[in-house]
């Protein structure tokens, strides 16, 4: 007999069959609810975050773009600094130069100076004096000192604000760097889109890059920069007047000081010509005094011999009459007439003796003197070619190098002159 098989497991009742049913199509009515209201959640998420999105990138492209223009301006701004900087770079250095070339142009000066000093000290004698030329001279080089110590501080203090001004100039050209780099970056920035084939995830983006500043401290940055480039070229401006108005000073100065000497050594060169003047006509008098003497010392000298012989011939006629015999040995007038000849002849020879003698010792004294003249004449004649020589020298002052020609022998120190006439007789008797 056949059996009936039935299903192992748990057998549910209709009520729990409805049941099912029924929680089955309320689960699902719930369920449809829920994602209805997720999918509106969604869609008004999707309105918002778009809209969100759209303003976000509008606002940060508007953010970027006034950025860029902010680092624009910064770098316009910078750009004139550093043309300014140039321009003042280069104005100062052409003034330094021009300081230099003033430092180096007070060197011709100091040499004829000092040349001039040292010509005069082959001066002679009583000559040697410390006149107002060598006053002059020697205030000339104290001048040309402080003139070019003064100039040399100015191209010291030039070149230390060239280095202030390049310095500034190197921290302006920094800061344009960066801001060309930020612009191009920020400029790099707006042009991205969504399309853009290089865009990607990037790993912790939002991070703090090390060496960030706030706005606050980039602003002042650059302002910092454009100050000190400001203040340096102000610095430089003021350096540049200071500089040109020491070169007129220094220049008025050593021109001043150049008129002041010259005209002591014409003042000289004049006391000179006037004092040889004096001592020529002094050795003219005194050649001719000389040879009034000479003539009188050979009248002297004549008269003399001619005494002596007048006295001979009274001594032998009183000789003579000594050999009268006898009684005819008298004293008669032609006796006395002839003693008192003897003894006025002997007076007369001894006052000519001593008058002779006198004008022998006048004359060597002229002669002496006429030698202390002539010597005195070679010393002032010296002096006043030395002194000539200064100035011919000086003309360098004042005339250009290449049109420069001496008006003195430089070498030949002696002139051709005839020797005096003392000079001349003593060369007669050696």
């Amino acid at each position: 007999m056949a059996t009936l098989s039935r299903k192992p497991g748990q057998r549910f009742t209709l009520p729990d069959w409805y049941t099912n049913c029924d929680l089955l199509s309320t689960n699902a009515e719930r369920q449809r609810s829920v994602s209805h209201q997720i999918r509106q959640e969604a869609r008004i998420l999707r309105n918002e975050t778009n809209n969100q999105t759209k303003w976000d990138k509008h606002d940060n492209c508007t953010r970027l773009n006034e950025r860029i223009d902010s680092v624009n301006q910064w770098k316009e701004a910078l750009d004139k600094c550093l043309t300014d900087t140039d321009a003042e770079i280069n104005a100062l250095t052409q003034m330094k130069e021009a300081a230099e070339r003033a430092l180096q142009a007070k060197n011709l000066p100091m040499d004829v100076a000092i040349e001039c000093l040292t010509l005069r000290e082959s001066r002679r004698a009583i000559d040697v004096v410390t006149d107002p030329v060598e006053d002059e001279l020697h205030k000339e080089v104290e001048v040309i000192d402080a003139t070019k110590k003064d100039l040399q501080q100015k191209v010291s203090e030039a070149f230390e604000q060239l280095c202030l001004l390049q310095e500034a100039c190197h921290q302006l050209n920094f800061d344009h760097r960066g801001k060309m780099e930020a612009l191009e970056i920020d400029r790099t920035c707006v042009s991205l889109s969504v399309n853009s084939p290089n865009i990607s995830y990037k790993v912790n983006p939002t991070r703090v890059p090390v060496g960030s500043v706030t706005p606050q401290q980039w602003d002042q940055y650059s302002q910092y920069n454009k100050d000190r480039a400001e203040a340096e070229m102000k610095a430089a401006v003021e350096l540049r007047e200071a500089i040109a108005l020491t070169i007129a000073q220094t220049d008025n100065e050593l021109e001043a000081q150049r008129v002041a000497t010259e005209f002591a050594f014409r003042k000289r060169i004049h006391e000179l010509e006037r004092a040889l003047d004096e001592l020529r006509w002094q050795e003219k008098n005194t050649l001719e005094e000389i040879s009034e003497m000479q003539e009188d010392i050979r009248r002297l000298e004549d008269d003399l011999r001619k005494k002596i012989w007048n006295l001979k011939l009274a001594h032998t006629r009183l000789e003579t009459r000594t050999y009268r015999p006898n009684m005819e040995l008298c004293r008669d007038q032609a006796q006395h007439g002839l003693t008192d000849e003897v003894h006025q002849l002997e007076g007369t020879i001894a006052a000519l003796k001593q008058k002779l003698a006198q004008s022998q010792d006048a004359l060597d004294a002229l002669y002496k003197h006429l030698y202390r003249i002539q010597t005195d004449i070679g010393y002032k004649t010296n002096s006043l070619m030395l002194d000539n020589k200064c100035m011919d020298s000086r003309r360098k002052l004042t005339v250009p190098a290449e049109k420069f020609v001496p008006e003195v022998d430089t070498f030949n120190r002696t002139t051709n002159r005839t020797l005096s006439p003392l000079k001349s007789r003593q060369l007669e008797l050696a």
